[in-house]
């Protein structure tokens, strides 16, 4: 009998400082904080469509593949997840229409120092699609990133077209 009550005693005691070691910083879910939305300006591209862009014939390599993927309309969600050899960054968004494809978080390289700035982008069919429900158009992204990439990030932001979402470090 003494035995049962003080191994009850022993387990109460141990689960009472789960709740502790929950928001503390040993705890690897809380090594970045929840994301939050930021609003952005929508800048024009100064970019004279009558002057024809030079293109350079070679005839050694290969031509590069035109890049057609465009921004996402909006970021929905975002959270970065540990794993044991870095990180995985996780974002929801939702397109302009439906049909969107090819769906990728792309590293934007003129990102500051200790930010990792991810353009959400999309391909959308050529022919014309329905809007429909937020849904059938909600896509999802994922990048992962090693310990060594993360050892200099203090901030995540994915961009959107309409708005970014962002997560410190803390």
């Amino acid at each position: 009998m003494q035995k049962s009550i003080a191994v009850l005693l022993t387990g109460a005691v141990l689960l009472s400082s789960c709740g502790v070691i929950r928001d503390s910083k040993v705890n690897p879910r809380n090594w970045f904080g929840r994301s939050d939305e930021i609003r952005r300006e929508v800048e024009a591209e100064t970019v004279n469509p009558l002057i024809p862009v030079e293109d350079k014939v070679d005839l050694v390599r290969k031509a590069e593949e035109e890049e057609t993927r465009v921004l996402l309309n909006a970021v929905t969600e975002m959270r970065v997840e540990r794993t044991p050899t870095g990180a995985i960054i996780y974002a929801t968004g939702l397109p302009a229409r439906q049909g969107a494809f090819d769906v990728a978080l792309r590293p934007n390289e003129d990102a500051e120092d200790g930010v990792l700035e991810l353009e959400f982008v999309v391909n959308y069919p050529e022919f014309a699609t329905q809007r429909g429900s937020e849904f059938s158009r909600t896509v999802r992204a994922a990048y992962s990133l090693s310990n060594g990439d993360l050892r200099d990030i203090r901030l995540i932001r994915v961009l959107a077209a309409e708005n970014a979402r962002e997560t410190r470090r803390q």
